[in-house]
């Protein structure tokens, strides 16, 4: 590795800036639709060698702003599509969003890069700050956790330590280990650190296939496409198929119905529910709906029983920010902007937080609609612990290839770090039924109508990250992160030694 950094330090900054580019880029490669895992061992290598190469915290940001730019341009690059929803309107600001995004979330690997060449360019120091900055982009500002480095690793064997550190305890495993390797000066042990590393990567989850109960959930599907789900003359259509798949078949113990999948508001949509419980024939419904209060609309799930009365009602609490709320909403709507999925002027109000629904004899479950399933620090946030988790999305909105996928993957990582099924009923897909460790034991095809019937795994035990969170790996990044702030001060303080005098 010093042969490289030599290389790379003498070469002009956009020289380097590309490279940076270039490696931020091919972390992608790790994510849907591609899902090389290994690829994502490129960006965090390239950080450290860029730790190296940069001879200021300023330089270090600049670099470490191109690595985040590249990878989270390239790996969500499905982030123009819902503003091609109403493209004649919206579409212009479709290669913004992307290119703002990036930076954004950029500028949290910009100051990572940048804290640890301020504390002295060591390399356990950029693993501490780099690992605080994943958790910052986790939750200030509501966070946006999509595409943390772990996210590649779901699949895999490696995937399976969420259980016991959740995504911010992986993601400093996975530096630690890096930083370990990039130090090591043999080639042949670095090689043999590097296969350690990626054999676990490479292989699939090991273990029997996890318990089934005796409950069959079914998800339907209707494959709404987003430019089509709110058209006067598509509706009928779009709900006609999710009553006849209701009908369908033998009568399963649960149904549930994806995201908004009622154009109406739950005061006016009880002709709706007779005809709907009249089709479940006794089954228990659950299904997306928007509803108001007062002044204050809700994306919402209801929950209808063999009587097509409402028994339990949940609202959306963790809101995508200018997807369903606007924030500084006067400033946007003097710019004549506003939310792409907005219910009403101001957006949608949000909900008092997580919690538990009764679900019967199928014991309790934690909702959560769509964007919700991407923080792991809110399906963690109950006090009591669900038998299952139950995902009701519309990922129409993220496209028709990698958008869905990755928030597919995300359904994963929850199910492994709380070691609890998850069923997730998916409007244009992908519906699935998750086991406990992240596995996928039934799923409908992504932009395909249907429904699908599927036993409900058993929850597994309570794993160590649902008991512990986040606060142990934020306590100990606080604490590395002090130590990184105090070796500075000392190296500082530390008078330079002379050098010897020449002898004449």
């Amino acid at each position: 590795m010093n042969r490289s950094r030599v290389h790379v330090s003498a070469w002009p900054i956009w020289a380097q800036v590309l490279l940076a580019l270039a490696a931020g880029g091919f972390g992608a490669l790790s994510h849907a639709p591609v899902d090389f895992a290994p690829a994502i061992t490129v960006p965090v290598m390239a950080m450290f060698l860029l730790l190296q190469v940069a001879r200021s915290a300023r330089h270090a940001a600049l670099l470490g702003l191109a690595v985040g730019v590249g990878y989270f341009g390239a790996t969500l690059n499905w982030i123009t599509e819902p503003f091609q929803v109403d493209a004649a309107d919206t579409g212009w600001m479709a290669p913004f969003a992307l290119v703002l995004l990036s930076i954004l979330l950029g500028l949290f690997w910009s100051a990572a890069l940048a804290l640890a060449k301020w504390c002295g360019g060591q390399l356990w120091i950029l693993v501490f700050s780099w690992a605080g900055a994943e958790i910052l982009r986790a939750y200030l500002l509501t966070g946006f956790p999509w595409a943390m480095p772990p996210q590649a690793l779901v699949g895999s064997l490696a995937g399976q330590a969420l259980a016991f550190g959740g995504p911010h305890g992986m993601m400093l495993a996975l530096l630690a280990s890096m930083a370990l390797i990039f130090a090591v000066q043999r080639v042949w042990l670095r090689a043999v650190l590097l296969m350690a590393v990626l054999v676990p990567v490479l292989l699939a989850p090991a273990g029997d296939r996890a318990p089934l109960t005796e409950h069959t959930v079914r998800l339907v599907q209707p494959n709404a496409p987003q430019d089509e789900k709110w058209d006067p003359t598509r509706i009928p259509v779009f709900i006609n198929r999710q009553i006849d798949y209701t009908a369908a078949g033998s009568v399963p113990d649960l149904i549930v119905w994806p995201e908004t999948a009622l154009p109406y508001l739950v005061e006016n949509a009880q002709p709706a529910f007779d005809v709907i419980a009249d089709a479940a024939r006794g089954a228990p419904v659950v299904l997306g709906i928007q509803r108001r209060s007062e002044d204050a609309y809700f994306n919402s799930l209801v929950m209808l029983d063999a009587a097509a009365q409402v028994t339990q009602t949940y609202d959306k609490h963790h809101l995508v920010p200018f997807g369903e709320y606007m924030p500084l909403p006067g400033l946007f709507r003097g710019l004549g902007i506003r939310a792409l999925a907005e219910r009403a002027d101001s957006g949608y109000g949000r909900g008092p937080g997580p919690q538990i629904m009764d679900m019967g004899p199928l014991g309790s479950a934690l909702p959560l609609i769509c964007y919700e399933a991407v923080f792991a620090h809110d399906v963690g946030g109950t006090s009591e612990r669900p038998t299952f988790l139950m995902q009701l999305t519309n990922d129409a909105w993220f496209g028709m290839r990698s958008g869905p996928q990755q928030h597919l993957a995300q359904a994963q990582m929850r199910a492994i770090e709380q070691g609890l099924p998850l069923i997730r009923a998916a409007n244009t897909g992908i519906s699935a039924v998750i086991d406990p460790k992240g596995r996928i034991t039934a799923s409908l095809a992504l932009n395909e109508a249907g429904y699908l019937d599927a036993k409900l795994p058993a929850p597994a035990a309570p794993t160590l990250y649902s008991m512990t969170g986040d606060w142990p790996w934020i306590l100990l990044v606080l604490f590395g992160l002090i130590v990184s702030v105090l070796h500075r001060a000392r190296t500082r303080r530390t008078p330079p030694i002379d050098a010897p005098a020449l002898r004449a």
